[in-house]
C-alpha cells in the first residue's frame, strides 16, 4: 500500500474506516481455508483438542481470560 493510499484512507470517517476493516476481515475469513496449515500447527491443534476432550472443565471462557488480563 502506498503512502498516498494510506493518506486517502485516513481521510475517511472513523465509521467508514471501521467498516473498511470489517470488509477486509470478512474477505480474509472467506479465503482462510486457502491458507496452508503446517504439520506442526496441525499437531498442536490436535494436541489441544485432545486435552480439551480429556478435561473440558479445565477450560475458561475468553471473557474470563480477558477480564483477568485487563484487571492486572
Amino acid at each position: 500500500m502506498t503512502n498516498e493510499m494510506t493518506q486517502e484512507l485516513l481521510k475517511l470517517s472513523i465509521a467508514e474506516r471501521i467498516q473498511l476493516v470489517e470488509d477486509i476481515w470478512d474477505s480474509v475469513a472467506k479465503e482462510s481455508a486457502q491458507v496452508p496449515v503446517s504439520e506442526s500447527q496441525l499437531t498442536e491443534i490436535e494436541r489441544r483438542l485432545a486435552r480439551f476432550s480429556e478435561n473440558p472443565a479445565d477450560t475458561r471462557l475468553w471473557e474470563e481470560v480477558r477480564n483477568d488480563l485487563s484487571s492486572q
